[in-house]
């Protein structure tokens, strides 16, 4: 391939016009702020146009062709250190941009209805450009200092999203939550970039990949863990993933792009990039699979007790992403890559048509406001929905699709990555390193994909089966079904984009051995295997042909009997009643679920409140009696000073004279002596 520096440049470039523009004219003209269509198209373009310039390197790249770098400009020098603006077009950073711009592209467009009647539109979508410029910084750098500050970026943009109604306590708290718990794990990632640059001298990825054996044991390990930490903040895992399901209070299609799509799959991406060292340390490995397992299993559980509908798929995506920490852990690096693309489809099919749910609800409420009805209620929650399916036709059928897709259902999208992510943790119980524990995780893996098809359908069957519940809750409200309708189709169309790419966008992985099977000989159906070949280094399955069949028929069977039951529970207006089985059924484990574990208190009163009270009772003191004790007291040597000073200040010339002529005389004598 040629320098692909041109075509680079546009597409980390456009967004951060698009930012500059929009947030700049916006924020000094307030005409500008009225043209929502420019606004709006101007943001778009900001980002649609980065996907083609990325389709066009797509097309002139192989799976075997080496990577090509655009080199900007040199960003720090000095010393031995040295960094570049620069970018590593290769297999991974394409696949990862394509999915940052292309699906980044639907949100933008689907915003345009959502955010239409906002009065923050243009700052709305300023950040939004932002965000898509850090996100690409991300995938696209070529040294892990970049990639930090892409790191760094797209954090800050969560922090400025999430709160971006920040008039609202809850929302604006929401927001400093998240914005502090990436800050613990990118401390840790700071670190480990600092061990990296002792070792090896330099940041770029190809000469730490390429000097691995300049490392210690120990130093990969740690190097490793803390890396882990890291990601375990940006990527929502335990034990700091209790920031993503408040970062709901955030407009719906912030859901969608930060926490479904791009963000906080950012992990995800850092353990893939460095997968030749994480596969020098088992333990390392071990830890991240069990991390994966516990988190996938903890918010499933939590899922089945959520009755927000953002909420529910808050913890899917909790979940979702323990599934790709499985996969990284169990060393199958495309497996999890195949994840984030399948789950960028429907999760954000999921979340946009929530939006459009919410969207509609709102309206109902806002109506019967106007006709003086007073009726309150909460827009996001399942019990007030029921029926929707009749008025929200195309709504109804991409989340139905998307919903089939995460529950593993074949032949859509979330099946197949879910299979290849649970064979390959069985596979893992063969090897020589801690195999039993990995069978461990092998079921906990089977009961969270039960618990995903059995919580996604509940939530499906709740909101647009059965009837509808608000004439049930209010009698006054009796007419609110007038005031039901579908999104317009800014919003409708992206849904339908990402409902199709949760159908065929499997098909990408196909598992090699139902080809085998077929021909009689090994055949290469897998693409993105295939295409991530160089750079992911996965541990190959040992698994027979007759095994992997096995396993497949048995996840199918396992999603299969999540939906049903789910459907017996949910499918005919007995959410309450379902919900109060469930709940006798396994007692104080469910009000565990509800309570969402308590690690919201947990911390709390393990680190918040200890520091909170040592700083009211110590730090404080340390302030007002040392800290502006010395402050104090240089003010009142410097006002004595002054006032003793002052008598010389007489505004007599003679005086002046006199101390001129006597500073004269001894700067003469200790000249002369």
């Amino acid at each position: 391939m040629e320098s692909p520096t041109a075509l680079v440049s546009l597409i980390i470039g456009l967004p951060l016009f698009g930012f500059l523009i929009n947030g700049i004219v916006g924020l000094f003209s307030t005409a500008y702020r009225s043209k929502k269509m420019l606004i709006g198209t101007l943001a778009n373009l900001a980002v649609f146009l980065p996907f083609l310039c990325a389709v066009f390197l797509f097309l002139n790249i192989d799976a075997d062709a080496e990577p090509a770098f655009a080199h900007l400009f040199t960003w720090m020098n000095t010393g031995t250190f040295s960094v570049d603006i620069a970018y590593q077009v290769d297999q991974l950073s394409l696949i990862m941009t394509l999915v940052v711009t292309g699906v980044g592209s639907l949100i933008h467009l689907y915003s345009m209805g959502y955010m239409a009647h906002d009065k923050g539109y243009w700052k709305y979508f300023a950040y939004l450009n932002l965000f898509i410029f850090a996100m690409l910084n991300l995938v696209l750098a070529d040294n892990l200092l970049l990639l930090f500050l892409g790191w760094e970026g797209v954090g800050l943009c969560s922090y400025l999203l999430i709160g971006f109604w920040y008039t609202d306590m809850m929302k604006s708290n929401a927001a400093k939550k998240a914005f502090l718990y990436n800050r613990v794990g990118d401390f840790a990632f700071l670190v480990a970039i600092f061990m990296i640059f002792e070792t090896v001298g330099s940041l770029n990825f190809e000469a730490v990949l390429g000097n691995l054996s300049a490392f210690s044991g120990d130093a990969i390990f740690w190097i490793g863990l803390l890396m882990l930490i890291g990601a375990t903040g940006k990527s929502a895992q335990i034990p700091l993933f209790v920031w993503l399901p408040d970062a709901m209070a955030g407009p719906t299609p912030v859901s969608a792009l930060i926490h479904a799509a791009t963000m906080v799959t950012s992990g995800i991406y850092l353990i893939t990039r460095m997968s030749p060292l994480y596969t020098m340390s088992p333990e390392v490995m071990m830890i991240v699979a069990v991390i994966g397992a516990l988190t996938a299993i903890v918010a499933a559980t939590v899922a089945i007790t959520q009755n927000d509908i953002k909420g529910v798929l808050a913890y899917s995506t909790v979940s979702q992403l323990g599934f790709m920490f499985l996969a990284l852990g169990s060393g199958a690096f495309t497996a999890a890559i195949f994840h984030v693309i399948t789950h960028a489809f429907f999760k954000a099919c999921l979340f946009l048509g929530s939006g459009s749910v919410i969207h509609t609800m709102e309206h109902v409420e806002h109506k019967l406001h106007e006709d003086g009805k007073g009726v309150h209620f909460d827009p996001q929650d399942i019990r007030n929905m029921g029926g929707l399916r009749k008025y929200m036709p195309s709504t109804y059928k991409t989340f139905l699709i998307a919903t089939i897709a995460i529950a593993g259902i074949p032949p859509l999208a979330g099946f197949f990555s879910k299979d290849e992510i649970v064979i390959h943790a069985f596979n893992m119980g063969f090897g020589e390193f801690a195999g039993a524990m990995y069978f461990i995780l092998w079921g906990v893996a089977t009961i969270t994909a039960f618990l995903t098809a059995f919580y996604m359908f509940r939530l499906t069957y709740t909101t647009f089966h059965g009837t509808f519940k608000l004439p049930k809750l209010f009698k006054q409200a009796k007419d609110s079904e007038e005031y039901l309708h579908e999104s317009p189709s800014t919003m409708t169309l992206p849904l339908w984009a990402l409902a199709t790419l949760s159908v065929v966008g499997g098909f990408i992985g196909l598992p090699n051995f139902i080809a085998a099977t077929f021909t009689g000989h090994e055949a290469h159906i897998h693409w993105l295997h295939d295409w991530l070949h160089t750079i992911a280094a996965d541990i190959p399955l040992d698994l027979s042909h007759t095994t992997e069949w096995i396993m497949m028929i048995f996840a199918i069977l396992v999603a299969v009997t999540g939906v049903y039951t789910a459907y017996k529970m949910y499918a005919n207006d007995q959410q309450t009643k379902s919900d109060a089985l469930i709940s006798s059924k396994f007692g104080p484990f469910y009000n565990v679920w509800k309570e969402k574990y308590s690690l919201d208190e947990l911390y709390e009163g393990a680190v918040v409140f200890p520091i909170v009270n040592f700083s009211e009772k110590r730090l404080a003191v340390f302030d007002m009696k040392i800290v502006d004790g010395i402050v104090n007291a240089v003010a009142g040597f410097v006002r004595i000073s002054g006032s003793l000073l002052r008598y010389i200040q007489t505004g007599v010339a003679s005086n002046y004279a006199l101390f001129l002529i006597l500073g004269v005389i001894l700067v003469l004598a200790i000249l002369l002596f």
